[in-house]
């Protein structure tokens, strides 16, 4: 028995309540089992409880020993004034409360209890995967959506970070969590780095200028100090100077690098493909937050480094001629991770409803992402037809899965109840 499990008994009511009685053998009514508390205090508030002939409104408190109230030191403490009764799994010591107590021990499905164990005791890829497919499509489809909108409220907590930063700035805060995006996994954190080392109204300047744009990026970046052989990194970098000095730039100290990396992700290339999309937008977050379909969006990102970069993948090593072309899977990328999540953050802010739901359209409209974990639950037949399914099947076996949240999960919930 864990202290969880016992919540989830009482806060579902999953025991025998005919004839209940308290340790004191007064008859006990539970009109209502109170609302689970998350926070500090009694883990139920508002309960009803009736005891005798006596209905009691308040908080409730569960343990998995009597003792453990005094052990947690909750005698004196404020936050417990209001308790009306104590629920246990077993009594092993008299406390003298001034409430009645209950005992459960003997009134709790031994089914239930050898289902929760064997999902606790489970090494599979997710604790529910031999009765997984059990569960009807319904639930689902709202488990999904639910843990989906989880996602995203967690990172519109970043996104709101961010605008305490900046003084509430949507474009720079877009533009920060844009630039990181574009350092791909390995590069991201460099490249907030970077783009928070140059505010973007400075870039609005110079947005008519893709080799300004360019020195500016790679200036900051520390790819301007070497001594070049070909005149278009010689020329970035007398640009850099000059703009450095004219704005008082610092530097962003934060490597990047290239070891055991693509050519088409290298930093190099994807700074270039970061300036074309300064150059060719104007107040880009703004264009998103007006496109009305996912098609806009893409439009404004479809862009491709500027010529120099057909020939290079870095400064003044020459390559086979190819057009360096944003990609479809990096677009793909950049919607799931940063267009969505600060459009949906956008819509939590100013409380709007349309930016939520548009986001959650966009995310069925976007291809599902391949990786280790989908292709778990694609095993096991779950399905994963869009971004939308992806996104929720991440955080769904990151933090509830791997964690052996069963308790929480409407899955492991649905198991549970079932015989």
């Amino acid at each position: 028995m864990t202290e969880r499990l016992l919540q989830y008994i009482w806060q579902f009511q999953y025991f025998n309540q005919s004839e209940l009685l308290t340790i004191e053998e007064e008859p006990i009514q539970v009109i209502h089992p109170g609302i689970y508390n998350t926070n500090q205090g009694p883990d139920f508030t508002d309960a009803k409880i009736k005891i005798g002939n006596t209905i009691w409104a308040g908080s409730v408190e569960l343990h998995i020993n009597s003792s453990h109230w005094k052990n947690h030191k909750h005698t004196g403490d404020a936050n417990y004034k209001n308790v009306i009764l104590h629920v246990v799994w077993q009594h092993d010591a008299d406390l003298g409360l001034p409430f009645s107590t209950l005992v459960l021990q003997d009134r709790v499905s031994t089914f239930l209890l050898s289902k929760y164990n064997e999902l606790m005791n489970a090494g599979s890829f997710i604790p529910c995967e031999k009765n997984v497919h059990q569960v009807n499509e319904l639930t689902w489809i709202s488990w999904k959506e639910r843990v989906l909108i989880e996602r995203l409220q967690k990172r519109s907590l970043l996104v709101f970070d961010h605008l305490k930063k900046n003084n509430n700035h949507w474009e720079e805060t877009f533009w920060w969590l844009l630039a990181k995006n574009f350092g791909v996994k390995i590069n991201s954190g460099a490249f907030e780095k970077i783009a928070q080392s140059v505010p973007i109204n400075i870039l609005a300047k110079h947005k008519n200028q893709i080799h300004q744009l360019e020195a500016l990026l790679f200036g900051q970046a520390g790819l301007l100090k070497n001594d070049f052989n070909e005149d278009y990194p010689a020329l970035l970098q007398k640009e850099y100077r000059f703009l450095k000095n004219k704005y008082k730039l610092q530097k962003a100290e934060a490597p990047l690098f290239f070891l055991r990396m693509r050519p088409a992700n290298f930093p190099t290339l994807r700074l270039a493909q970061l300036a074309m999309l300064v150059h060719n937008s104007s107040h880009l977050f703004s264009s998103v937050k007006e496109s009305a379909s996912i098609t806009a969006v893409q439009k404004l990102l479809n862009v491709t480094a500027n010529d120099y970069w057909h020939y290079h993948y870095v400064f003044d090593e020459l390559s086979t001629f190819k057009r360096k072309h944003l990609g479809n899977q990096m677009m793909e990328n950049i919607m799931i991770n940063t267009v969505i999540p600060v459009l949906f953050a956008y819509g939590t802010y100013h409380k709007e409803d349309l930016y939520k739901d548009r986001a959650l359209q966009w995310l069925t409209e976007i291809a599902a992402e391949k990786n280790s974990i989908t292709k778990g639950f694609d095993l096991l037949e779950i399905e994963n037809k869009s971004a939308f399914d992806s996104q929720a099947l991440l955080e769904l076996k990151n933090e509830y899965c791997s964690k052996k949240k069963c308790l929480d999960c409407a899955i492991g919930n649905k198991l549970l109840r079932e015989r």
